[in-house]
């Protein structure tokens, strides 16, 4: 369900619902089995090759989209079967194009979602505690007997985009933007989840340690960072050129893979962490900061770690949600409906 570049006007968007208007789910029999629709992707990493066991009860109503463009009708089939459980086989590219898919179908009333890590990398499942080795049936027994975690993804509209935005919950640009395309590398040196997350960190700090003024992996991207509603200007040091930032990272996750705390102490909601510039002295202690181990005096080294409920982003180079590329332009990014995760 992936392409190189994404365009935002080609994601398949409807537009949202809410209030009255939102989808309305039937109202299950007691002691019924849940009715779960799910979203398989053959295209994962962890679904290569595999078949997928497509008789596990008659209440179970799995979709194969063939592509992206495909996913509204799919989602629309499972919410005229008024499904309990949205099942999500695949990566957090899958995720993202699922839940951008089905704002407009679900609107405000989304039935509980699972996600199963099928991806070459899980940020979502990582942050939610759930297991590699997690299979469809454990989904199911667990939206009985396990856990729900509340999260917001975020949401990004552009200045084209009608109605609502696409929806993802990793957001970088800068360094992160190259870091992800040396992720593909390790990726096909047979790394993945946390360990890829990991020797890509590493790698991206030798790079910015060792390189030159003029490495690209030093060079950060022109933007223009605007807080909240009122579009405040989010200051920038004295480090570096004003109108560069060596990297932009935003989440609404909690937990992030290899144990990395680049929002310091920030938990909940709509978090950034911004660096001006990357000198060789703080890109010694990059790996002390990303770690959560040094929250004092950043500001001062041109690093910021804060919460928001939004923020716009006029940016000349492309930026990474969820693993993919998103073309320059401005975007104003926010944070979606609540959703409710299924977790062991």
């Amino acid at each position: 369900m992936a392409t190189p570049i994404y365009e935002f006007s080609q994601m398949p968007r409807v537009a949202a619902r809410g209030g009255d208007d939102r989808a309305q789910t039937p109202e299950q029999e007691p002691g019924a089995e849940p009715r779960v629709g799910v979203i398989y992707n053959p295209r994962s990493h962890g679904n290569q090759g595999a078949d997928f066991d497509c008789g596990v009860s008659p209440q179970v109503h799995i979709a194969q989209p063939g592509d992206r463009s495909q996913l509204p009708e799919a989602l629309a089939d499972f919410a005229a079967q008024g499904i309990d459980l949205l099942v999500i086989n695949g990566g957090d590219g899958t995720v993202r194009d699922v839940i951008t898919s089905g704002r407009g179908i679900f609107g405000d009333n989304w039935p509980a979602i699972a996600v199963l890590p099928k991806g070459k990398t899980n940020a979502l499942t990582c942050d939610l505690g759930v297991p590699n080795n997690w299979t469809l049936q454990d989904a199911i027994d667990a939206a009985s007997n396990g856990s729900i975690v509340r999260r917001r993804p975020l949401e990004i509209c552009d200045g084209s985009a009608q109605g609502a935005g696409v929806l993802g919950f990793i957001l970088g640009a800068g360094l992160f933007t190259m870091a992800t395309q040396a992720g593909q590398s390790a990726h096909r040196l047979g790394a993945f989840n946390s360990l890829a997350v990991g020797v890509t960190t590493a790698w991206s700090i030798v790079q910015a340690m060792f390189g030159s003024a003029e490495n690209p992996w030093r060079k950060g991207a022109r933007m223009a960072i605007r807080l909240g509603a009122s579009g405040s200007p989010l200051a920038h040091s004295e480090r570096g050129d004003p109108e560069f930032r060596q990297l932009l990272f935003a989440s609404t996750l909690e937990q992030l893979p290899a144990g990395m705390k680049p929002f310091g102490k920030l938990k909940s909601g709509l978090k950034l962490v911004a660096l001006d510039h990357l000198s060789r002295r703080t890109v010694a202690l990059l790996p002390f900061i990303i770690g959560g181990h040094m929250t004092g005096k950043l500001r001062e080294r041109g690093i910021h770690q804060l919460s928001t409920p939004e923020f716009t982003l006029d940016i000349d180079d492309q930026f990474i949600l969820d693993g993919e590329a998103f073309p320059a332009g401005k975007y104003r990014i926010g944070q979606g409906p609540e959703m409710r995760f299924v977790t062991p």
